[in-house]
């Protein structure tokens, strides 16, 4: 192997981290897109991950491309390393492309992360990728974007009353202790002071919701051997 670079341990786990990184962005983009992660190590075989590579008839081990050299000088040139968008073209086909750098120890360069979105998909395979069916099971999923802690403790503290309020087969005795629950599965009491806002709330004790917060933890001990820490 005629090496390029020679990386550490922690430069190729850097690496490797963004191969989860390109699972969740070709399901998020869809499949108009080429995703291809590069070894700056072996140049003869740089490709260490590809997605869609059927539309350059690439696979994994597959070599560095002339072009991604060039990105890859005029991104040495720059004073802080950047990512290069730029439009070019593959059997008579427009691309839209983007190379962007991969940092490892002492920030020199150690891989390219490369994608391409090839305009030759049709628009109605492109628009159905971001339009919501009824088989899609995370259609219905609500986040709450907020600009402070105590906002999205109030926020999803609202939301979650508001559903389980509404939820008859839930007896009245039981409402509070559902909420309670839910917004544990939620991850709201990893903020501080969440038991505080959350037992103002609803009306009761910061004792009760701790109550209720100590059996949950004991059930997903049990369950997982880890607790949730509460704020």
């Amino acid at each position: 192997m005629a090496k390029y670079l020679t990386l550490t341990e922690n430069d190729r786990m850097i690496l490797d981290s963004y191969k989860v990184t390109m699972n969740g962005l070709s399901q998020y983009l869809g499949e108009g897109y080429e995703l291809i992660l590069h070894s700056l190590e072996d140049l003869e075989h740089s490709v260490i991950k590809i997605i869609n590579g059927h539309y350059t008839g690439r696979v994994e081990g597959a070599p560095i491309t002339d072009l991604a050299l060039t990105m890859l000088d005029n991104i040495r040139q720059k004073k802080e390393p950047e990512a290069l968008c730029y439009f070019n073209k593959k059997n008579g086909n427009t691309l839209k492309s983007a190379t962007i750098p991969i940092l490892g120890e002492n920030r020199r360069i150690i891989g390219l992360l490369c994608i391409n979105f090839h305009m030759s998909l049709s628009f109605s395979s492109f628009l159905a990728q971001f339009t919501p069916n009824s088989s899609d099971s995370s259609a219905g999923i609500m986040e709450t974007f907020s600009d402070n802690v105590e906002d999205l403790i109030s926020a999803a503290l609202e939301d979650t009353k508001t559903r389980i309020l509404a939820d008859s087969s839930i007896s009245s005795s039981n409402k509070n202790k559902e909420i309670i629950s839910l917004l544990y599965k939620k991850g709201i009491f990893n903020m501080k002071d969440s038991v505080l806002k959350v037992a103002a709330g609803l009306g009761i004790s910061k004792n009760t919701v701790y109550l209720h917060l100590r059996n949950l933890e004991k059930q997903t001990a049990s369950d997982t051997g880890n607790g949730t820490a509460v704020k």
